[in-house]
């Protein structure tokens, strides 16, 4: 009989947004839902916040990232683990081609089309542009948590918290 009752491990993936995280090696991830009110008869977007394990930091602030949950709770939050980032912030991929793009165009077209007319001056130059990241604890501290909530007060509402 105990073969027949087999544990149902079910494996959730979520995609999500990394946000500002205090923790080591763990990843803060917002990630959208659908909620539905019975009044509207609606469904409105919420949030829901889970920390994941990453230990090789791939990820950064706006990535948007894969996560899985993992089959035992590692700390009393982290609960996920980062599988791959799907899309960096600032460097859009078009997911079907794997071309580069720039609002609504590639990269390659508009190339082609700075071919034809000349380039200018002031023109941004994809090529030369400086990684993502790199002064980052030097000028860019928007990886970093802005101000802990500390509490739940309905007379101080602490707009400048997360």
């Amino acid at each position: 009989m105990a073969g027949k009752e087999a544990s149902k491990v079910a494996l959730r993936y979520l995609l999500g947004k990394c946000v500002p995280s205090s923790k080591q090696n763990a990843a803060k991830v917002r990630i959208p839902q659908l909620k539905f009110d019975n009044y509207f008869h609606m469904y409105f977007k919420e949030h829901e916040f889970v920390y994941a394990n990453d230990p090789q930091k791939l990820c950064k602030t706006g990535d948007i990232i894969l996560i899985k949950a993992l089959p035992a709770k590692m700390t009393r939050l982290i609960t996920h683990e980062v599988i791959e980032v799907i899309h960096p912030l600032g460097d859009i991929t078009d997911p079907i081609t794997g071309k580069k793009t720039v609002k609504s165009a590639y990269r390659e077209d508009l190339d082609e089309i700075v071919q034809l007319h000349g380039r200018k001056e002031t023109a941004y130059d994809y090529e030369k542009a400086p990684r993502r990241g790199r002064l980052e604890n030097i000028r860019d501290f928007t990886h970093k948590k802005v101000y802990l909530k500390y509490y739940d007060n309905p007379d101080d509402p602490q707009p400048d918290t997360v």
